[in-house]
């Protein structure tokens, strides 16, 4: 991992959780805690954070700078209807599925909502499951625990057993990025915990990726190359890595 990417990775956990130590830094990224402490050092010289003993918090200016769900839910928002409207084509009528808490899988439950269709949908969004409510034919299950400031995502394993007592055809899930090694990753540790034992529980896993994330990796791991059945993206994928996924995920783009 070069410099700026592992630098932009501690930015974005800043941004989620304000403070962080160089020891959960160190365990989250598998990089050095002496790397890690030159990685803060250079980025309060840059004025993005402020050093703490054992770790750093993001500085008020920069905390400023809206990530919060409402916003990243605008961002490439003609792709993520794209992508959700391939999706919906694998759903059938009485099916039991599981919607992680992206923006992408809201889209897909903004197109469920007008469908008439008899779904059981357990998810961990919140945003999800207020659209989703308003189709009679949906039965629609929250599961997790803890809902943090700028999150419309419950997190945590406090509600997990609710999986345990459901028949689970399918998850529809997205990520911050996806590769080979890596699998499908996310930024959001506290919600990766969840989401891994969501893709535990499902016997069939499909992504929703916008090209943008395909060759990219962040901060944890929630489901292997091996655990992923499809992939759905747009048209813009590189084509050896297309070819290094052959025979393993089905690719829909």
């Amino acid at each position: 991992m070069f410099a700026a990417e592992r630098r932009d990775l501690i930015l974005n956990v800043l941004q989620q959780e304000k403070r962080i130590t160089v020891k959960e830094l160190s365990k989250s990224l598998n990089v050095s805690e002496a790397t890690l402490r030159t990685d803060l050092n250079i980025m309060e010289e840059e004025g993005l954070l402020t050093r703490t003993h054992g770790g750093a918090i993001l500085n008020g200016e920069v905390q400023q700078k809206d990530n919060s769900f409402s916003e990243r839910a605008k961002k490439n928002r003609e792709y993520k209807i794209s992508l959700a409207s391939k999706a919906v084509e694998f759903i059938d009528h009485k099916d039991c599925i599981v919607l992680d808490a992206s923006t992408t899988a809201l889209e897909l439950a903004r197109i469920l909502k007008d469908k008439q269709i008899r779904l059981t949908v357990v998810t961990n969004g919140i945003s999800a499951a207020v659209e989703l409510k308003e189709n009679p034919g949906i039965n629609v299950i929250l599961v997790g625990g803890m809902v943090r400031m700028g999150s419309m995502a419950l997190e945590g394993l406090l509600g997990t057993s609710i999986l345990d007592k459901i028949n689970i055809d399918m998850m529809f899930t997205s990520a911050s990025g996806f590769t080979v090694k890596d699998g499908l990753t996310d930024f959001n540790v506290y919600e990766v915990e969840l989401k891994k034992v969501m893709v535990e529980k499902a016997p069939k896993v499909i992504a929703m990726l916008d090209y943008t994330k395909i060759g990219t990796s962040s901060i944890a791991s929630f489901a292997s190359t091996d655990q992923i059945d499809t992939i759905i993206t747009n048209d813009n994928v590189p084509a050896d890595l297309l070819e290094s996924l052959e025979n393993k995920i089905n690719i829909i783009h």
